[in-house]
């Protein structure tokens, strides 16, 4: 197939197609003529490429599992390098939920201040009930107008 059917098939645009060929995660095959060619094994290695993408892996990050099917594998991830790249992958997930875990603490302990609850009872069912009154409130048509401490309605 030529480039403009496989960026169809892939759902990509062929100035796509010829950066990925320029970075060598695509061949680069050409007719007598010069035109691109590709063929089935090229679909699937942009689709690896792309569900990679989509989870959040970088372009250069997707190179061993493209290397993998090119090797022959079918599924592009058996492979050791790929392996490595899934381990740190969620490595690096790992430490981010982790971050979104303090900084939701942090904001559920805001809230609780901010909501007047006892220091005592900063729990997580302290915030959950903070949390549930404010939503009950801003449902009600014509509740009450927010009102700043600092400054005095909003």
């Amino acid at each position: 197939m030529r480039i403009g059917e496989l960026a169809a098939r892939a759902g990509t645009t062929t100035r796509t197609l010829r950066y990925y060929e320029s970075r060598g995660l695509l061949p680069a095959r050409r007719t007598g003529n010069g035109h691109r060619t590709y063929d089935e094994r090229d679909l699937r290695l942009l689709r690896q490429i792309r569900t990679l993408q989509d989870f959040g892996f970088e372009l250069e990050e997707t190179r061993p599992f493209v290397e993998c099917l090119r090797a022959g594998h079918p599924q592009g991830d058996s492979c050791p390098a790929s392996l490595a790249v899934y381990r740190r992958k969620l490595d690096e997930l790992d430490a981010l939920i982790g971050e979104l875990q303090q900084v939701r603490a942090q904001i559920g302990d805001q809230l609780a201040r901010a909501m007047g609850v006892p220091p005592a009872r900063t729990e997580s069912r302290a915030r959950e009930r903070a949390r549930e009154s404010l939503a009950a409130e801003a449902m009600v048509p014509g509740g009450p107008e927010p009102v700043c401490e600092l400054g005095g309605r909003q």
